[in-house]
């Protein structure tokens, strides 16, 4: 006669959902050093490229320009997933709502940005006329309309970050995070327009990953699910 084998328990849903906001706010640190890590590549490999000249964005152009639409999609999917993470541990103070929402639509920004790219211009890629565009395409307008969405979203993202800390009265945090607001709402610089969204990118994506990983560090080694603190 067989004996029945006891069902393994299952894990008890904290573990499990303290499991899945780790892994929420890992994919959210891990956004931006993908981001950078594979446009950097691509701005030394393709040939024809110049980030004084060239934003960013424009790699989403020509024959390699998937790798782009894909690395904005899974750096805006990184940026749903810190949403994610943010809204199961900071759960009390102001902002704790409207948090996860601004960097929310961070990440659904980044992602409708790449699946929109912007029009070849300015000899990129390679062969396209020298000068900007003539007229935009549609789908040109909606990335620059897109992108404009998620980094100011995140502005707002950090200024709530800084009205909690000051609440707090922890001044340096409040002071960090007003500097990013700060940066990220600056008017572009026609003359140095792509430069100001690399570091803008730059800015953006360093807060993201600082986020992620103190919400992490926060919530996961005590085992508790709400983050107290900015």
């Amino acid at each position: 006669m067989a004996t029945a084998t006891p069902a393994a328990a299952p894990a008890a849903p904290s573990a499990r959902a303290a499991r899945r906001t780790s892994r929420a706010l890992v994919a959210g640190a891990l956004a931006g050093p993908l981001f950078f890590a594979s446009a950097v590549t691509q701005m030394v490999l393709r040939e024809g490229f110049d980030i004084t000249r060239h934003p960013i964005s424009q790699l989403a152009t020509g024959d390699l320009g998937w790798i782009q639409i894909v690395t904005f999609v899974l750096a805006g999917l990184g940026g749903v997933a810190l949403a994610t993470g943010l809204k199961r541990t900071v759960t009390e103070g102001a902002g704790r709502r409207t948090l996860p929402v601004f960097v929310a639509i961070f990440g659904i920004g980044l992602v409708a940005a790449g699946l929109l790219p912007m029009d070849p211009e300015k000899g990129f890629p390679v062969g396209t006329p020298e000068g900007p565009v003539a007229q935009m395409s549609w789908h040109g307008v909606a990335h620059s309309v897109a992108a404009a969405v998620a980094f100011t979203s995140l502005a707002i993202a950090a200024i709530v970050m800084t009205v909690r800390h000051v609440r707090r009265r922890a001044v340096r945090p409040a002071v960090l995070n007003g500097a990013v607001a700060l940066v990220l709402l600056v008017p572009m610089s026609p003359d140095h327009m792509s430069l100001q969204i690399a570091l803008n990118g730059v800015v953006a994506f360093t807060w993201t990953t600082v986020v992620a990983l103190h919400s992490r560090r926060q919530a996961m080694p005590s085992g508790r699910h709400g983050m107290h603190s900015g």
